[in-house]
C-alpha cells in the first residue's frame, strides 16, 4: 500500500477556479421564445422562429437612417439588425431578432399581422370581432377582401405577436402570420 500526502490528494484532484458569471439581462422577455406559424389553421402545418439572443433590431421612423454597425438592414433601411446588447440611447423602437428553424436566417416582426378568412368571408364583416380581438385593420386588399393586414392597437410589436392565437380563434379564419422580414435571398 502506497501513501500520499493529503496536500497532493488536493492538487491532484482540485477543481480550477470558476471564473464570476454574469448573465445578460433579457432585454426581449415579454416576446415568446419561439413564434409558431400556421400556413392554414384548418391544416395545423406550422412554421417555427425561434429568438436569437445576442441579436436585437431597430425600427426607425425614416428610411435610409444612417445605422452604423448594423449586420443587416431591412424595409428600404427603417429596420437595422445588429449583434449584441441594445444600449439605451437607441433612437427607434427596438425588437427582438428571430430565426426560422429551416435555414436559421435571421427574421425580424413587424408589427403586422396578416389574416385571411374563407373567401365567402369579407373582412369588412369582421372588423368589430377583429376589433375586440385587439387589433385594428391597418390595410384591406381590394383585389382580395377576404384579407387584410393587421396592427394591435396598443402599435406594439409585442401585443401583434401575442395576441394571435385570439385572432385564429375567430370563426371562418383559414390563416394568421406576422410579418416577418428577413434578408432577401437569391436562388
Amino acid at each position: 500500500m502506497f501513501y500520499f500526502p493529503a496536500e497532493y490528494f488536493l492538487q491532484a484532484y482540485s477543481l480550477p477556479l470558476i471564473p464570476e458569471v454574469r448573465f445578460q439581462k433579457d432585454y426581449f422577455s415579454e416576446y415568446p421564445e419561439q413564434i409558431r406559424v400556421s400556413g392554414d389553421v384548418s391544416l395545423r402545418t406550422a412554421v417555427s422562429y425561434t429568438r436569437k439572443p445576442g441579436y436585437y433590431a431597430v425600427h426607425y421612423n425614416q428610411p435610409s437612417t444612417v445605422a452604423i454597425g448594423a449586420i443587416l438592414r431591412l424595409n428600404d433601411g427603417t429596420i437595422a439588425v445588429f449583434s449584441g446588447e441594445p444600449n439605451q440611447s437607441e433612437q427607434g423602437i427596438l425588437s427582438p431578432v428571430y430565426t426560422l428553424e429551416s435555414n436559421a436566417s435571421l427574421a425580424v416582426p413587424t408589427g403586422l399581422v396578416f389574416i385571411r378568412f374563407a373567401e365567402s368571408v369579407d373582412v369588412e364583416s369582421q372588423r368589430e370581432v377583429i376589433n375586440r380581438a385587439g387589433y385594428e385593420v391597418a390595410q384591406s386588399l381590394a383585389y382580395a377582401p377576404h384579407t387584410a393586414w393587421l396592427r394591435a392597437k396598443s402599435g406594439k410589436i409585442v401585443d401583434a405577436i401575442a395576441g394571435i392565437s385570439q385572432l385564429e380563434a375567430i370563426a371562418n379564419v383559414e390563416s394568421v402570420e406576422p410579418q416577418m422580414l428577413m434578408e432577401r435571398g437569391f436562388r
